[in-house]
């Protein structure tokens, strides 16, 4: 598993450009330029989960992940401005993972795990018991709160998403039509229903 980072929620469509817009003041309020940067959008269907994640320089390999760790502005506005629940996690396979969660613009709860303070099974060779104790740990804990679990989870960044460049006029648009074919051809009462 490779180290990435980004802010969950429940996807709520909204304007492209006015997600631009949040993306470039929560990028400049977490001491980054939007010059260089982009914002990468997930979405699963199934659950509607949508995660946002930065596409810039200083997002990409571990110490990409371990930005996450302490810059949240966006899961900030997001919770302020879409009224759900964002959680702004960083994933560092070798050392660290933390969920910090927002809603009306406030931290609301959040928790890190640093693996080498993990309690392990008795048996280490009991994967069945080790991927139970994973579960309760803050990504198995995020996960079933999002009707998904951790394993899909960590594989959100290798999903298919869609990129608003912050340096680009973004034209006024719903966010679903952001994205490949593949997502727009399913039926969008489907995949993104009221909430």
């Amino acid at each position: 598993m490779e180290s990435h980072g980004g802010y969950l929620c429940q996807y709520s469509d909204v304007d492209a450009a006015w997600l631009q817009h949040i993306a470039r003041l929560s990028l400049e309020e977490d001491g980054q330029s939007g010059d260089d940067a982009g914002l990468l959008v997930t979405v699963l269907g199934g659950p509607r989960i949508a995660r946002f994640a930065w596409d810039a320089p200083f997002t990409y390999g571990r110490q990409g992940a371990r930005w996450y760790l302490t810059h949240h502005a966006l899961a900030r506005r997001l919770s302020e401005h879409l009224r759900v629940t964002v959680h702004a996690y960083a994933f560092d396979p070798d050392e660290v993972e933390q969920v910090i969660a927002y809603a009306n613009g406030r931290r609301v709860g959040g928790e890190v795990l640093r693996y080498e303070d993990a309690e392990l099974p008795e048996d280490e060779n009991d994967d069945r018991a080790f991927e139970k104790l994973q579960q309760k740990w803050p990504l198995g804990y995020v996960a079933r709160v999002l009707g998904i679990d951790r394993e899909e989870l960590l594989r959100i960044p290798r999903k298919s998403s869609a990129l608003i460049e912050l340096n680009r006029h973004q034209e006024p648009k719903p966010l679903w039509q952001l994205f490949p074919e593949r997502v727009q051809a399913l039926r969008r009462h489907e995949l993104f229903a009221a909430r």
